[in-house]
């Protein structure tokens, strides 16, 4: 991944290839931070054991669902419902934060309510709880990422009030789907950055392309990211998800 960027024309100021002061940013070389943010969590009662299968939740008649599926209907909440099974450590949402997206305005109601999981069964973290330290730890102020992590948002922000840090502000970019209105992958052919250079697809043509699909520019004339920077206007960016075919990408 970091080849392809760099292959773009981008680069950072810091990370796992140049170091910095908010190191080390391999997230295995991480855990004791998260162990002690799990530890906080567990001193507030804020987090408790849960031994459901996913299996087992799905099978609930009666679970509530919300905008991202089956919601977690609460059986662990009391007492372990499997005292004899290694347990996963869940969230206690009592109610899920709202936000304001720099591009899609304010966050449904009822956007990522339910208990969640932030320490699996088999001592892995979660990506909420990771996430969520690691954007703490590193003085983080503005996310941008793309639309698919819209929905968990709430559930990074109350962690975040959890465990006493500042919220960050945070945009979402539309994704880029395939000509059947799914999101774009393997069954849509040549779909990686490395696919399209392997294919001789010019790094300033892509940069074009991509710009013309988010409207920062008209045309998809080729650019390198810097000489866009000028031009970058955030209310010319569409919310809207951008269909595409790769056979035809930059061709």
């Amino acid at each position: 991944m970091l080849e392809d960027l760099r292959w773009l024309g981008l680069d950072w100021d810091e990370g796992p290839d140049v170091g910095g002061a908010y190191g080390p940013y391999v997230q295995s070389e991480r855990t004791e931070r998260y162990l002690d943010a799990l530890g906080r969590l567990q001193r507030a009662r804020l987090v408790y054991p849960c031994t459901c299968s996913r299996k087992e939740i799905a099978e609930i008649a009666s679970a509530p669902h919300g905008s991202a599926g089956t919601l977690y209907p609460g059986t662990c909440r009391e007492r372990p419902s499997h005292p004899e099974r290694p347990p996963a450590w869940r969230f206690r949402l009592a109610d899920a934060p709202s936000f304001t997206d720099a591009l899609r305005g304010p966050s449904p109601t009822g956007l990522g309510e339910g208990d969640f999981v932030v320490a699996r069964a088999d001592n892995v973290f979660a990506y909420q709880l990771a996430v969520a330290v690691d954007d703490a730890a590193m003085g983080i102020t503005e996310i941008v990422r793309g639309d698919d992590l819209f929905e968990s948002t709430p559930r990074q922000l109350a962690l975040l009030d959890a465990l006493g840090a500042e919220r960050p502000r945070y945009l979402h970019v539309p994704l880029v789907l395939g000509p059947d209105g799914q999101r774009l992958a393997k069954r849509h052919g040549a779909t990686s950055l490395a696919e399209l250079r392997e294919r001789g697809t010019r790094p300033e043509a892509l940069v074009g392309w991509l710009a013309s699909t988010l409207g920062i520019v008209e045309t998809p004339s080729a650019a390198t990211p810097r000489a866009l920077v000028p031009a970058f206007d955030l209310g010319r960016l569409s919310p809207a998800p951008v269909r595409v075919d790769p056979a035809h990408v930059c061709a």
